[in-house]
């Protein structure tokens, strides 16, 4: 399935390729921000299914809809404080670790908080 082309006529993906292959500067962004995008969309999508606003989850944990729509953008890291009020606004508690290279997956140890 070909991606729908924006207004301007490139999709995001393709001008970020484009603007990545461009500049080593551009790259090295991109892979700074990469972590924090990927928990933005874990963030984005927990609250999609848990069928709460931004609003409601800012109610929850006590902070603004416009901190987790920073949040949710994946420009900044939060603090272990806001993503352990995210885990526990759900029921749930965060859970920290460490991946090792050299040691096996089973040798992780899981921290919850």
């Amino acid at each position: 399935m070909k991606k729908a082309a924006s207004p301007i006529g490139t999709s995001l993906g393709a001008a970020r390729r484009k603007r990545a292959g461009e500049s080593a500067e551009y790259r090295r962004e991109m892979e700074r921000l990469e972590p924090y995008e990927k928990l933005a969309r874990a963030v984005l999508q927990l609250r999609v299914r848990q069928q709460l606003t931004q609003e409601q989850l800012a109610g929850r944990i006590g902070t603004t809809a416009s901190a987790i729509s920073r949040l949710e953008s994946g420009q900044h890291m939060p603090s272990m404080e806001t993503l352990r009020k995210l885990a526990h606004a759900y029921g749930g508690h965060l859970l920290v670790g460490f991946e090792v290279p050299g040691e096996a997956a089973k040798d992780r140890e899981l921290v919850a908080i």
